[in-house]
C-alpha cells in the first residue's frame, strides 16, 4: 500500500511530524458557500415573516367569524332584553360621544387654525379664492374630519374598551355570565358597537360645523378679503349629495371597525392580567390600520364618482 508521500513527495511533512494534509489546496468554489452563521439570521428572519403571515390570517378569519356573529345578534336579538341593553347603548354614547365633545371641539379649532385658515389665506395671495369651498370640503369633510375624530376616539374610548374586556375575561366575568345563560356578544359587544359607530358619526358631523368657523375667523383676523356669505356659499356648492351619504358610510364603518376589533381582542381568549396590555396595544394597531384602509377605499371610491 503507497503512503501519501508516495503518491506526491511534497507531502511528505517529514520525520517526526504529524502529517494534517494540504490546506491550502482546498477548491476555491467550498471556501465562497456561506457558512451556517451567515445562513442563521436569513433562516429567522423568514421564520419570523411567515409567523407575521399565519398570525395575520388567523386573526382576519377570527375577527370575520366575530364579526357576523355580532352583525347576527345585533339583527335578531335588538330589542330583546331592551330594558337592559339600550341604556348600554346610551351609556357607550354618552361615555364615546357627549364626554368627548370638549376634546373634539378643540380639535375643530386647531384643525382651522392649522389647515383651514392657512388654506384660505395661501389660496387668497395667489388669486383662487373660488376653490376655497372645493379645498374645505376635500380637506375636512371627505378626509380628515372622519379619520381625526375615529383616531380620537380609538385613543379615548378603543383602548378602554379591551382593558375592559379583556380584564373581565381575565377574571372569568365572561365564564360567569354564560353561565347565568346570558350572552355576553349581546350584553358587551352590541351597546359598544352601536354605541362607537353613532359616537364617532355625531361627532364628525360637530368638527365638521366648527372647524370651517374657526378657519374663517383666523381668515378674518389675516383681513382676507372673503365675506362670510361667499365662503358659506362656496362650501356649499362644492357639496353634493354622495358626500353626506358617503360621510355617513365612513363614520359609521370606523365606529363599528374599532368597536369591532377592540372587543375581540379583548374577548377572543382567556387572558393573564399581564396579557392585558400587549393585546392593547396590538388592537390599536390593527384598529389604525384597518381605518386607514376604509379610508384609502373610500378615497378610490370618491375617484370612481
Amino acid at each position: 500500500m503507497r503512503t501519501s508521500s508516495q503518491l506526491d513527495p511534497s507531502l511528505d511533512p517529514g520525520p517526526g511530524k504529524p502529517y494534517f494534509g494540504s490546506v491550502e489546496q482546498a477548491p476555491a468554489a467550498y471556501a465562497s458557500e456561506p457558512s451556517l452563521g451567515q445562513i442563521q439570521p436569513v433562516r429567522r428572519y423568514l421564520n419570523w415573516i411567515g409567523r407575521r403571515i399565519i398570525h395575520f390570517v388567523r386573526t382576519i378569519q377570527g375577527l370575520g367569524a366575530f364579526s357576523l356573529i355580532t352583525l347576527g345578534v345585533i339583527r335578531t336579538k335588538f330589542f330583546s332584553s331592551s330594558r337592559v341593553v339600550h341604556p348600554l347603548i346610551r351609556s357607550q354614547i354618552h361615555r364615546a360621544g357627549v364626554q368627548m365633545l370638549p376634546m373634539v371641539s378643540f380639535l375643530a379649532m386647531a384643525l382651522g387654525l392649522v389647515v383651514v385658515g392657512q388654506t384660505v389665506s395661501l389660496l387668497n395671495r395667489v388669486g383662487a379664492q373660488n376653490y376655497v369651498g372645493t379645498v374645505m370640503v376635500i380637506v375636512v369633510v371627505r378626509e380628515l374630519g372622519p379619520l381625526v375624530t375615529a383616531l380620537l376616539v380609538l385613543a379615548r374610548v378603543g383602548t378602554a374598551i379591551v382593558i375592559e374586556l379583556g380584564t373581565r375575561r381575565a377574571l372569568g366575568e365572561v365564564e360567569a355570565l354564560e353561565a347565568l345563560a346570558i350572552d355576553p356578544i349581546h350584553y358587551l359587544v352590541v351597546p359598544r358597537v352601536i354605541g362607537l359607530a353613532v359616537s364617532i358619526f355625531a361627532l364628525t358631523v360637530h368638527l365638521i360645523i366648527m372647524a370651517p368657523i374657526s378657519g374663517y375667523l383666523v381668515a378674518f383676523v389675516q383681513d382676507v378679503p372673503l365675506l362670510p356669505g361667499d365662503y358659506l356659499g362656496q362650501l356649499a356648492a362644492s357639496l353634493r349629495w354622495e358626500d353626506f351619504a358617503l360621510l355617513a358610510c365612513k363614520t359609521v364603518s370606523f365606529g363599528v371597525l374599532i368597536a369591532m376589533v377592540t372587543s375581540y381582542q379583548g374577548l377572543s381568549r382567556p387572558l393573564r392580567l399581564e396579557e392585558v396590555a400587549p393585546v392593547t396595544t396590538g388592537a390599536v394597531v390593527e384598529s389604525v390600520v384597518g381605518c386607514i384602509l376604509i379610508d384609502a377605499i373610500f378615497i378610490v371610491i370618491y375617484l370612481i364618482m
